[in-house]
């Protein structure tokens, strides 16, 4: 593993995993629509970025009060190809980027000093897959048809701006497919900030029929790489895939599965029931789950009653 020592608090974030799980945040745009954020435009909360970013601080600091240790950043969806849709250029992209660490890093500040409890909070950087700029799905399917080098185009300059900001770690999360992983393990080496990979997960697949086995070992041989495992897939695929995660990789494995209800593109709606039950969380902790939390359609109060979770 790389020597973070340009990092202390990532290399803080790493020590910390090692004494027990550490609980990530939930779902960035559940809490920014219980706040009445309008979400509906392409760049879904990365539009805030731009017209309100005191609504991702709100929202960072309600995460942390519930208990939170990490802060995502709203950078899944951000991009150079996304924002010059609304006509911002390069430049002004990757000060959104930094902007999108420094609202979290300021969110995480606020509440340590209004609650003086000496406990340690993080951020991380969220680097979504290509599909999330596309607003229609496509990080659950992969396969966009882009070579290898079209994907490093896409996501290096992100990476850079996101790594040159300062997180702690950089959440390279819903990687859909094996091309996709592989650019992204590739854009990472040498940016000197920790990284955790994971992937979304069908039936012990990734969203692109590939064994997660293969998608596992591959990013777990980039030095960065703190821990490997699923996001975004329903809470039953967790056990398996953060076990398998453990046995391949040697690593503490990742996990914050959504709600378990499915979402339609179409109709930019979920559907299906719930069934995100913080209780399971000690099943995950006893699989090698170091990095514990939320993904879509689980917001504070599941962030709170999983926290109460892992205190017990």
């Amino acid at each position: 593993m790389t020597d973070f020592g340009a990092s202390p608090s990532g290399a803080a974030l790493v020590a910390a995993m090692a004494d027990g799980p550490v609980l990530l945040d939930g779902g960035l745009s559940n809490r920014l629509a219980e706040q009445g954020c309008d979400l509906s435009d392409g760049l879904w909360s990365a539009r805030l970025l731009l017209d309100e970013p005191g609504q991702l601080l709100a929202a960072h600091r309600a995460y942390f009060a519930a208990g939170a240790q990490v802060a995502t950043t709203a950078s899944y969806q951000a991009s150079r190809a996304g924002f010059a849709a609304r006509g911002v250029d390069a430049a002004k992209t990757d000060r959104l980027l930094a902007l999108s660490v420094e609202v979290a890093r300021l969110a995480a500040e606020e509440v340590s000093a209004e609650l003086g409890d000496g406990r340690p909070r993080w951020v991380a950087a969220s680097v979504g897959p290509y599909g999330a700029v596309l607003a229609d799905g496509s990080e659950y399917r992969g396969h966009y048809g882009l070579s290898a080098a079209e994907l490093a185009e896409f996501h290096r300059p992100r990476l850079e701006a996101l790594a040159a900001a300062g997180p702690d770690v950089l959440a390279v999360e819903t990687v859909p497919d094996l091309l996709e992983a592989a650019v992204l393990a590739d854009c990472v080496r040498g940016l000197g900030v920790p990284v955790w990979f994971s992937f979304g997960a069908a039936d012990g697949l990734t969203r692109g029929g590939e064994p997660l086995s293969e998608v596992f070992a591959l990013v777990a041989e980039v030095p960065e790489t703190i821990a490997v495992g699923v996001n975004c897939c329903a809470p039953r695929e967790v056990d398996a895939a953060v076990a398998l995660a453990a046995e391949v990789t040697g690593l503490p494995a990742v996990a914050y599965p959504n709600s378990g209800e499915g979402w339609d593109a179409a109709a930019r709606d979920w559907t299906g029931e719930a069934a995100f039950d913080p209780a399971l969380a000690a099943d995950w902790v006893a699989a090698g789950a170091r990095l514990v939390g939320g993904c879509c359609r689980v917001g504070t109060d599941g962030i709170a009653r999983l926290a109460a979770a892992l205190r017990a």
